[in-house]
This record gives C-alpha cells, structure tokens and sequence, in this order.
C-alpha cells in the first residue's frame, strides 16, 4: 500500500469520521472483537480478524498511536483508516444531537424517550442513547429507553443517566413476538412506559 499517495490523492480534503462508539482499532474493545460477533464472527475468527487488523496498523502506523485513537476501530476500522489519510473522528452523536437542537427541547420536557435495538454496554460508549440520556441528566429530566433487548444492569444505565430501561422481547415474551409483531408489541410497550409517567 502506497499511503503516501493515497494521503495526496485526498490533500485539501476534509474527512471526517463522524461516529457514534469510540472503540480503538485493536484489543479487547477493539473493531474485531466487539463488531465481529455482531457480524456472526466466532472466537476464532475474531482472533484472526484482529491478527490482521494488527499487521496492518504494524505498517501503517508504526508508532501505534492512529490505533490506539478512538474511534479507529468504528465501522470495522474504517475510522483507523480514515485517520490514516489524515483525517479526524468526532463524535457523531454530538453532530446528530446539535442539529436536531435536543439540548433546547429536553430543557422544556418532562421525561425524555430514547431507543436502541440492543441497549447493551456499547450503548454506553458514545451511541445515541448514552448521548441523549447525558442530556437528560444535564437538565435533570428522566431519560427512558425503549430497547428490542435490555443488557444494562439497572446501575450501570442509572450511572450513564438513564432512568429506566424496557425490553420489548420481554414485554412481547420471546425474540420471536418481538420480532413477528413490533409494530404492534412496541405500541403496546410505549403505552404501558407512557401511562406510568402521566402527571
């Protein structure tokens, strides 16, 4: 790999990464190990994935500093990439955040409503729920999760300023309700949250 030519092909281009995990490109939190089983990588596979992640960051960055960034390992490591062409990672959450302008609305709100697919710990490294319920907590508002599957201990969630969590595999009582009737499981689910938060 050329990178030196790559990085003028890109010169006078701004790249940003905008993501929402700040996971770095190797290790136990890295792209392989915490992505990977999400892809349907097994233990194996994950060991090589992140072998050969680890290579390439041995000649491409040498100092191991790009590697260790985070965010590097966001998007299977695209973020490393990025950074090597010598471009930036922000947070994608603050972006999305700021341009909806969440930060005046939960002033005036009640209770705040946030969602995720699985609401597990990579929630809470920088993914839109952690970013909404710091804003919750920021003006002292109740933050709720409303997730297909809840993984978060109760104070783990409450120390990232969420109030409480629901699981709608739970509501519905199996993976398989939850995944046949959503629609209608989580209404029901966002009912139920609702009429306990009516003033």
């Amino acid at each position: 790999m050329d990178l030196a030519a790559a990085r003028a092909r890109v010169r006078g281009v701004r790249l940003v990464a905008a993501t929402d995990v700040d996971n770095p490109l190797l290790g136990e939190q890295g792209a392989s190990a915490v992505f990977g089983p999400q892809k349907g990588a097994d233990a194996a596979l994950v060991r090589r994935l992140d072998a050969a992640l680890g290579r390439f960051a041995g000649l491409t960055d040498p100092s191991g500093t790009l590697r260790d960034a985070p965010g590097s390992g966001a998007a299977g490591g695209l973020g490393y990439g990025l950074l090597l062409l010598g471009g930036t990672v922000e947070s994608g959450v603050a972006r999305v955040l700021d341009a909806v302008g969440l930060d005046d609305l939960v002033a005036t709100a009640d209770v705040v409503v946030t969602g995720e697919g699985s609401f597990d710990s990579q929630s809470l490294r920088g993914k839109l729920p952690h970013g909404v319920a710091r804003t919750a907590a920021r003006h002292g508002v109740p933050c709720l999760v409303l997730a297909g599957r809840v993984a978060v201990d109760r104070d783990e969630a409450a120390a990232a300023g969420v109030t409480a969590a629901h699981s709608l595999v739970e509501s519905a009582g199996s993976v398989q309700a939850a995944l046949e009737r959503s629609g209608p499981e989580l209404r029901a689910l966002a009912a139920r949250v609702a009429s306990a938060w009516k003033h």
